[in-house]
């Protein structure tokens, strides 16, 4: 039964983080897109940029932050390279990996460019 609370808490959490990213215009142009190394929770248009958002929910921002690990990172930014093939300017798109952490209170806090230079 916690698994799947925890489940539908996480989905809940990316749909929070969604329309956020669409509510300041950056329509979402995949959710939950898995690649080879994984999945990629959410991936926005923010003009001619990607945005590759990793969402992370617990019951503060420090416990959320905190579950991101570097072999996480990794994973992500294999998969990101092989979306970003299907796109017209392949590998020189201009993107950027966001941590976005929800609260316990559903609040929100984007971290943008979190993994740096990768």
């Amino acid at each position: 039964m916690g698994g799947q609370v925890s489940y539908q808490g996480g989905l809940a959490a990316e749909a929070q983080v969604a329309a956020h990213y669409q509510r300041s215009g950056r329509p979402i142009a995949a959710r939950r897109w898995r690649g080879p190394g994984g999945e990629i929770d959410l991936i926005a248009r923010e003009g001619n940029r990607l945005v590759f958002v990793e969402v992370k929910k617990s019951s503060s921002f420090a416990r959320a932050a905190e579950r991101l690990s570097r072999r996480q990172m990794d994973r992500i930014c294999r998969s990101a390279a092989a979306y970003l093939a299907g796109e017209p300017l392949g590998q020189d798109t201009e993107m950027r990996f966001d941590v976005a952490l929800v609260d316990g209170f559903g609040r929100i806090d984007i971290i943008e460019n979190a993994f740096g230079e990768y």
